[in-house]
């Protein structure tokens, strides 16, 4: 038993160390990249969380679960507090959302995680600030706080961290400091900042001109992250954004009446576009060029779902290795977790990881 538990740490130390290694020269050439071939590994994917008091807690059993799991990081795919509206209808069940001390209970929340922890923000989480009735908040000065204190200059959060790259050192892009790529193990990972509610488009000419600036960047930020994973040895390429970009209002008629009626409904008139189709366009016409495997993940709209849905605007039919991950979303605090395993042709295995504590009564 004492050999076996002495084993046990020995390999889990040699995991440790060769993990750190290559999270800190991963980012660029290295020795240990050029002579170490990739290797499996997993990371755990969340978003939507803690709309309640309630499950606030459930987080906090999430992050233990995912804390036992041997991981190279967590992300979070946005929306880490409740929406400002049923705040007024249920204080003493939700936890004021926008102020600076919630803000602070979250970060601690996210520090609590032993793996690096990387968020990409929601609307709840700056955008739909100003429908708070308890106090006043400009979402745009909520924006300008959150990247202060939830994107520390070029590492992750979380109690062992990793060396990231923000867009913030581009050129041009200097606000951009929550748009982050990293990579490990020959797998190139972004964040792209696009935010649920029609990316915060439509509500005045302040909030208009950031979403046109937020969306130049989000498609400058995507071509850099292609051209990353285009690069010798890299194996594929994993985006993380909080909004359900649309993918289906790209279908043709055949395909939506297909998918609408599977729930028994019919497809409406589409009137206008979306403040997302610009990134669509751009995701498809990368995918022309880019033969290897991507992972697509987001959150926003809290249906767990795994598919294709991104089409092919040559053949009109569904890009193969382009695959869509939604994470759960509240009330349902589960995590996935996506093995990364170069053995494998489509590389990315994703399980649904459920916390016994948070199922449903």
């Amino acid at each position: 038993m004492h050999r076996q538990s002495k084993n046990k740490a020995h390999r889990v130390s040699n995991w440790a160390a060769a993990a750190f290694a290559t999270f800190c020269f991963g980012l660029g050439p290295s020795a240990l990249a050029q002579h170490t071939p990739p290797r499996p590994f997993a990371f755990a994917a969340v978003g939507d969380t803690a709309y309640s008091i309630e499950n606030e807690q459930a987080f906090d059993r999430m992050v233990d679960a995912m804390n036992r799991a041997p991981l190279a990081f967590v992300a979070h795919v946005g929306d880490f507090e409740a929406d400002p509206r049923p705040y007024a209808h249920s204080p003493d069940t939700i936890s004021m959302p926008c102020t600076d001390e919630r803000y602070a209970q979250v970060l601690a929340s996210f520090q609590r995680s032993v793996h690096p922890f990387v968020l990409t923000p929601g609307d709840n989480d700056w955008a739909d600030c100003h429908f708070l009735q308890a106090r006043q908040f400009d979402p745009l000065e909520r924006l300008d706080t959150l990247r202060t204190k939830f994107f520390p200059p070029g590492r992750s959060l979380g109690q062992r961290t990793i060396p990231l790259t923000s867009q913030a050192t581009t050129p041009g892009f200097a606000s951009s400091r929550e748009n982050l790529r990293w990579r490990t193990h020959g797998v190139v990972f972004a964040t792209l900042h696009t935010v649920g509610s029609n990316d915060n488009r439509g509500l005045s000419p302040a909030l208009d001109a950031e979403q046109a600036a937020r969306m130049a960047a989000n498609l400058a930020w995507l071509k850099q992250a292609f051209a990353a994973a285009k690069a010798p040895g890299v194996l594929g390429l994993v985006l993380f954004t909080q909004a359900n970009i649309g993918f289906e209002t790209h279908w043709t008629h055949n395909l939506k009446t297909r998918y609408v009626r599977s729930a028994g409904g019919s497809v409406p008139q589409q009137v206008g576009g979306s403040a997302y189709d610009p990134l669509v366009k751009a995701l498809a016409d990368e995918m022309l060029s880019f033969d290897r495997p991507l992972l697509f993940v987001h959150g926003d709209t809290h249906l767990y779902r795994v598919n294709r849905p991104l089409l092919n605007p040559k053949t009109g039919r569904f890009f193969d290795h382009f695959t869509r991950l939604e994470v759960f979303g509240d009330p349902d605090s589960h995590w996935v977790r996506v093995t990364v395993d170069p053995a494998k042709p489509g590389l990315f295995t994703i399980d649904a990881e459920t916390v016994p504590g948070n199922r449903a009564h």
